[in-house]
């Protein structure tokens, strides 16, 4: 076994990459052969740091410091400086340290600091296409653990014990889902890990995937052996091809070392993987239409009863869980049951991971106590709101969730406070947004989403969500009439309690929270033909600040369509009724003279 004085983490997951970590990590490799150090220091790649703001990142350990947004030339300064002089690269580092002779660890960042990495646990430290490294941070010994000591029953009365609720949106008992299949007669059984994440801005499962792909085998394995199912499918969307990459080395080296396959450990227990790739269709999130596809149908839901613990995947017993859910289970049986439900709260056990994403400094991913604040994840790890504007509103549950105004602002994020404040936890995107956010516009966004993507199979999903987008596109192109609100309401109500599966029953959200926390706003587009943000074009109107304007005639010259009046030295004006809101003037006067009006 070789020994090096240090290792350099890369972030290589798929944000960093695209901002260039490939080439970071081979420019470490080149400064490190070229200055002789390749025997002392080690270049590996992991998975996401979760720090996507920061990218492309690399952690010097055994000091641990954080080293961000490199580029191809800071990678001499660092060999250079930081591994041969032993001096801090201090502008790239963070935050900076008081004191040069102090060298920070990651850790000390705010970004981690409230953080509580259970699912991500590995991401960001492990080589994802190693088991070995996977195996020394503990990998397999929960599974060891289960196939030798305890029975099937056990494993499921531990689950339950857990509280562990399943992470894909719905919330359900994930002992109790298992306990269904369990008790569920048949020669065949299956178990399938969900992993065809589809929300906007949303990339949880994505990162675990590539960054720690061996948990959710392990996950399924310990899934397979308490439910009886020697067989599993992981459906996963065919654009994330790093993911499906990272997740068949690891199939394939967990079959080498025996923890997949025939006989798993000595154990005479057997159980299969399979990679099933999806072509993207939101609707294969919901378990009958996902298993529809597996199955080589087109992904479309049905009537539950029969729920799928009973005739699931080919008709037989199955149970499906997300990627997140399963990267929980290892670490249940591993720390103990009692030691995961003393995390969180009383209904809402352990963690939740987060994309942070819209008009907030750090954007990535965070993985967070249950029943922490939305204040304490916005400001105190994603480090508040973009160009210090004021927060508005958050959108937490992705395109099915609600949206929060500011003064639900301190919250406790768990379950069921969420479903009372008429928001869902969902899959965990989290969308910011500031003063300058249309939430008429933002709710007729969501809408247009989950309407493209219904699968057209229940009419009130179907033509029911299509109406509101109509109703919805009318009132930002201001044309609203009067009736709009109450029409609006009454659609959400009916699709959410007529609606065949969780797609249409949850697609209403985003305009039912915004009509309950921000109703003012969609009468401002209606009765005063006003859009107070500013941001629907068709409502926009601009004005010049007479005291602000220099009377140059620079708007004058670069109105596409002459809407502004006004010679030098006169104070100039805009006419409503010719102006296009186009911006340009706006983006031209150099004395910000001209405003929304």
């Amino acid at each position: 076994m070789e020994l090096y004085r240090g290792h350099i983490l890369i972030c290589s997951g798929t944000g960093c990459i695209s901002s260039g970590a490939n080439s970071i990590k081979d420019a470490f490799e080149q400064q490190l052969a070229e200055k002789d150090l390749a025997k002392e220091f080690k270049v590996i790649e992991t998975g996401c740091h979760g720090f996507c703001e920061m990218g492309p990142i690399a952690i010097v350990y055994p000091e641990g410091t954080f080293y961000c947004r490199l580029e191809d030339e800071d990678v001499k300064t660092i060999v250079d400086e930081h591994l041969i002089k032993g001096r801090l690269v201090q502008d790239k580092l963070y935050n900076p340290p008081h004191s040069e002779d102090k060298i920070p660890s990651y850790k000390e960042i705010a970004f981690y600091k409230k953080q509580h990495r259970i699912a991500l646990r590995n991401c960001g430290y492990v080589n994802p296409e190693d088991i070995d490294e996977y195996i020394v941070k503990g990998g397999y010994e929960a599974l060891g653990k289960v196939l030798t000591e305890l029975t099937p029953d056990q494993v499921i009365d531990d689950m339950k014990k857990s509280g562990l609720r399943g992470r894909g949106g719905g919330g359900f008992p994930t002992g109790l889902k298992w306990e269904f299949t369990s008790k569920s007669e048949s020669d065949k059984k299956y178990m399938i890990c969900n992993a065809d994440e589809g929300d906007p801005g949303a990339f949880m499962d994505r990162s675990i995937l590539e960054g720690d792909p061996h948990s959710i085998i392990e996950g399924m394995v310990i899934g397979g052996y308490a439910t009886g199912a020697d067989e599993g499918y992981i459906y996963i969307r065919a654009e994330y091809p790093l993911a499906i990459n990272r997740l068949k080395t690891a199939l394939d080296q967990a079959r080498e070392y025996g923890m997949l396959g025939e006989n798993i450990l000595g154990t005479g227990f057997n159980f299969e993987l399979h990679i099933k790739e999806g072509a993207g269709a939101f609707v294969c999130g919901e378990e009958t239409a996902l298993m529809h596809s597996i199955e080589g149908k087109r992904g479309m839901p049905r009537p539950r009863p029969p729920f799928p613990a009973v005739k699931g995947l080919w008709e037989k017993p199955s149970n499906i869980n997300n990627v997140e859910t399963f990267a929980n289970v290892p670490v249940i049986f591993e720390k103990g049951a009692d030691w995961f439900a003393s995390l969180g709260t009383e209904k809402s056990k352990g963690t939740k991971v987060f994309a942070l994403t819209g008009k907030i400094n750090n954007t990535g991913l965070a993985e967070v106590p249950m029943g922490i604040t939305v204040r304490e994840i916005i400001y105190d790890i994603g480090g508040g709101i973009t160009d210090n504007k004021k927060f508005k509103a958050v959108q937490i549950g992705g395109p099915s969730g609600g949206c929060l105004p500011e003064n639900l602002i301190d919250l406790p994020v768990d379950y069921d406070s969420l479903i009372e404040a008429g928001a869902m936890m969902g899959s965990g995107g989290l969308v910011v947004m500031d003063e300058d956010t249309c939430m008429v516009d933002l709710a007729r966004f969501f809408l247009n989403f989950t309407q493209d993507e219904s699968c057209g199979k229940c009419t009130p999903c179907r033509e029911g969500t299509k109406r509101m987008l109509e109703i919805l596109e009318r009132i930002v192109d201001g044309e609203g009439r009067k009736g709009d609100i109450e029409l609006l309401e009454e659609l959400g109500e009916t699709i959410k309690t007529t609606s065949l599966c969780g797609l249409g029953q949850t697609a209403p959200n985003p305009v039912l929270s915004t009509l309950k926390y921000f109703r003012d706003e969609y009468e401002a587009h209606i009765n005063d033909e006003r859009c107070p943000a500013g941001a629907c074009s068709a409502l926009a109107k601009y004005v010049i600040d007479q005291d602000l304007c220099k009377k140059c005639t620079l708007c004058t010259k670069v109105c596409p369509v002459s809407a502004i009046e006004g010679k030098p030295k006169e104070v100039h004006k805009i006419d409503p009724e010719v102006c296009t809101a186009c911006g340009v003037c706006v983006e031209k006067c150099k004395f910000d003279a001209i405003k929304k009006g």
